[in-house]
């Protein structure tokens, strides 16, 4: 029997919403941030009804159930990522504050000028903007191994610029635009072989779609966010080696990451509590790790054989209309299309596509560099994930020619 995309499409109530005009949401913007099932928003509502409570420092019955439900959700999380014993998850806001964090701590405290920072060309601004920053206060360089044609990174550019200079590598497992996968086994033997660098991986893409398994790979440190895993926005997670991230200095200052404060001076509590000062997202903490639970809980391969099918059935079709441009095709991508229809603007495409009830992305997506790599100033992009439907795939393809046939 194959992938139950209708029960599926049950859990999540959004689906279902009427827009104005009666139009049905198509939505097709998973890849900025994915919708919740009912059983997220459940989780986020009981947390606030049953157990609000600030974490870690009362003895009473509301703040131990709080911290109680906080922590689970770090085990929860930690396991769904398949994180070693001797790695620790801390959480963030986001993919964007975990790659900030170990630019910041990790690349301030080993990085000397005349170091090089690798990342590639497909990578998102928040993958290159932290570590340009933290170039500038060390003397370190960035550098970006390059993209074939077909949108897969280059790996004997990637290996070229790998040596002894190489002291952080930063890569995304799957690029935002072009739904590149990377090989991250391949990736990881190349850093271990031929640099002495640190591998910092962004799975703000992958994640979502059961990539991100560090038991798979030789990596450091994984930057997840919860909102494209079908959780809550404003929280993330940063998993790391536990000794890399007991050596590195705080990322701020302020409650629970304290072990001691005195005016001659402040020592810090180890990993995960050193980055998490102040009161943490707890809900969001809890939100998300029901989403992880949601997500396990389905058939993985039953919903990326269906993500494939819906990739497999719109590149088809978008490659049969004249004058639209699809930028990656690398084997294994993710169901993600981005394109460009000459002549047209793809502001003007999503607005129409928008008067149909479809949602799409327009702009750079956050990869300034990588479009001009493509030499493209934008696209538009249609993401999929396994909550649509094949019909959902085929109306936007069809009110896409539509609109191509008015703006041209």
């Amino acid at each position: 029997m194959g992938f139950d995309v209708e029960k599926v499409r049950k859990d999540f109530p959004i689906l279902s919403k009427t827009l104005e005009g009666g139009k049905k949401l198509v939505y097709l913007d998973s890849s900025a941030t994915a919708q919740k099932p009912q059983c997220v928003i459940d989780a986020i509502v009981d947390f606030y009804r049953d157990k609000n409570s600030n974490i870690h420092r009362s003895a009473h019955a509301l703040s131990m159930a709080a911290t109680q439900a906080y922590e689970d959700a770090r085990k929860t999380l930690c396991g769904f990522f398949g994180a070693p014993k001797d790695f620790t998850g801390v959480f963030t806001r986001g993919t964007t504050e975990s790659l900030n964090l170990v630019a910041a701590c990790y690349g301030a405290a080993n990085l000397k000028e005349g170091d090089e920072i690798l990342l590639t060309q497909m990578e998102h601004h928040a993958n290159i903007v932290p570590w340009q920053m933290i170039a500038l206060r060390t003397g370190a360089r960035v550098r970006a191994a390059n993209i074939l044609p077909d949108g897969s990174l280059d790996l004997d550019d990637f290996k070229s610029k790998l040596s002894a200079r190489t002291k952080i590598v930063s890569v995304a497992q799957a690029s935002n635009v072009l739904g590149t996968v990377n090989p991250l086994g391949e990736i990881s033997a190349l850093v271990r072989k031929y640099s002495p660098a640190a591998l910092s991986m962004d799975a703000a893409q992958s994640a979502p779609h059961y990539l991100a398994n560090l038991g798979d790979f030789d990596c450091d440190f994984i930057s997840v966010s919860g909102h494209k895993c079908y959780g809550p926005t404003g929280i993330g997670m940063l998993i790391g080696r536990t000794e890399l991230l007991d050596a590195m200095p705080p990322y701020q200052g302020g409650g629970d990451m304290i072990d001691s404060v005195s005016w001659e001076g402040t020592t810090f509590r180890p990993s995960p509590e050193r980055f998490e000062a102040g009161t943490p997202n707890i809900a969001g903490a809890v939100g998300f790790a029901r989403a992880a639970q949601y997500m396990e809980s389905l058939d993985k391969n039953g919903a990326r054989a269906h993500e494939e099918e819906l990739l497999e059935f719109t590149t088809a079709e978008l490659s049969k209309i004249d004058g639209v441009k699809i930028f990656g095709r690398a084997k294994g991508k993710l169901a993600i299309i981005s394109f460009a229809a000459e002549g047209v603007h793809p502001h003007d495409i999503s607005s129409l596509l928008n008067a149909g009830g479809i949602g799409i992305r327009t702009g750079h997506h956050c990869a300034e560099p990588l479009m001009k790599t493509l030499g493209v100033p934008s696209t538009c992009r249609a993401s999929f994930t396994f909550y649509n439907t094949l019909e959902e795939a085929a109306y936007f393809v069809e009110r896409l020619k539509h609109a191509l046939s008015i703006l041209r």
